[in-house]
């Protein structure tokens, strides 16, 4: 509720923002005002509707609810941000007209005369230029808002890149080398991701002929009443070793017992604060994972002792943890490599630069406090089913031996 309260709130004045410049700078009092106003105010309550849609949709009319909703929230916030970087150019215009306007003195000698700002000021920008002036920019901000969430669309929509990471361990024997794992996060099924979803995942990784997959959290937004027929594709999948999986915070949200055990059912399986060794060619490397630091809450949260005490320290240890964060942790117990998503890439440009605050990996891989970490954009959204400068993938981490000399 305290979220959706804030979300309201934000929402609410980045609406009001849109209303000014797309409507009241564009219009004359009147009939064409009033109509604009209701169409501002009815996409509101559209996006804030799309909130409340469950997991299956809600029918028909959900998932239209939900589509156009959510749409129209990355819509609002590309249009804001859009109309907030014109009002430098929309300030010189009028600037301009105004200066235009101020009156000539007559009998003044014909030389340059510096008007005050002042003066400027209260000369009034005629209204037709203004009007034009306002209309000329909304329309520029709206082609390029439309421009960007088509492209968005696409990107959210479309299959998601397969990346190839070749990482080195230090302690990898030999014989492991070329050992490949696919990493999958945040699929998000939900209202706007269904089955189809899954199965174009499954097909995608089945093609990659991988030794495991790592489903590494975030994988609903819903119950598994309702997302349950959505998930089922996954007992397809296939790898020489299995498929595991770790909580994200989004699985606490929806349930994550119940989830939990329904994956398990599809052969799916959980790595709940533990770890077992994976063999091959007598050769062996550690897969452990961790809860999500949102279990806490629900007294279900991350042990890394229990995960990674006691094991052979000699051989290495991949780690399974849905946010990159956790790494601060699992460096302090010689995790080699950690495997996580929960940021989406940063998914919509520019809150790239936020995930930085939050998290030390936002994309890629990087080595943190002596550990290395693979960051997944994640193969579905969240919100919008937009994404800007960070594609969906699936990743597929090959493990290398290091070469002494």
């Amino acid at each position: 509720m305290l979220f959706f309260l804030m979300f309201a709130a934000v929402m609410g004045a980045a609406h009001y923002y849109v209303w000014r410049r797309a409507v009241r700078s564009t219009t004359r009092p009147g009939r064409g005002r009033w109509i604009g106003t209701g169409v501002v105010v009815f996409l509101y309550l559209l996006l804030m509707a799309s909130l409340l849609v469950s997991g299956d949709g809600g029918g028909v009319l959900g998932v239209v609810v939900a589509w156009s909703g959510s749409i129209w929230l990355a819509g609002a916030f590309y249009f804001a941000l859009i109309m907030a970087v014109l009002e430098i150019p929309r300030l010189v215009l009028l600037r301009a007209t105004r200066a235009r306007q101020v009156p000539a003195v007559v009998g003044a000698p014909d030389v340059a005369v510096e008007t005050p700002d002042a003066v400027l000021a209260d000369q009034p920008a005629d209204a037709g230029r203004r009007l034009f002036i306002a209309r000329s920019l909304a329309v520029a901000g709206g082609v390029a808002t439309a421009g960007v969430i088509g492209f968005g669309t696409t990107q959210a929509l479309g299959g998601p890149v397969v990346k190839r990471v070749p990482v080195t361990l230090g302690k990898l024997d030999q014989r492991l080398s070329g050992y490949r794992i696919a990493v999958v996060s945040d699929i998000h099924l939900g209202p706007l991701l269904g089955r189809g979803h899954t199965e174009r995942i499954v097909r995608m990784i089945n093609e990659q002929q991988v030794d495991l997959v790592a489903i590494v959290g975030d994988l609903v937004d819903g119950t598994v009443e309702e997302l349950g027929e959505a998930a089922a594709p996954l007992r397809d999948l296939v790898s020489t070793h299995g498929s595991f999986f770790v909580t994200g915070n989004h699985e606490y949200y929806a349930g994550a017992e119940p989830w939990l055990a329904e994956l398990e059912r599809l052969g799916v399986n959980p790595l709940r604060n533990e770890r077992l060794r994976i063999e091959r060619a007598g050769a062996s490397f550690d897969l452990a994972g961790v809860n999500d630091v949102t279990g806490e809450g629900f007294g279900d949260g991350a042990d890394f002792a229990r995960a990674l005490d006691g094991r052979d320290t000699s051989t290495p240890v991949v780690l399974m943890a849905h946010q990159p964060v956790q790494v601060r942790e699992a460096a302090k117990y010689g995790v080699d490599l950690q495997l996580s998503g929960h940021t989406h890439g940063g998914q919509m440009f520019p809150f790239h630069l936020v995930v930085g605050l939050q998290q030390p990996v936002r994309s890629g891989l990087e080595t943190v406090d002596g550990t290395q970490v693979y960051t997944s954009n994640g193969a579905g959204f969240w919100g919008p089913p937009v994404r800007v400068g960070a594609p969906p993938d699936i990743s597929v981490v090959e493990l290398h031996h290091k070469f002494a000399g």
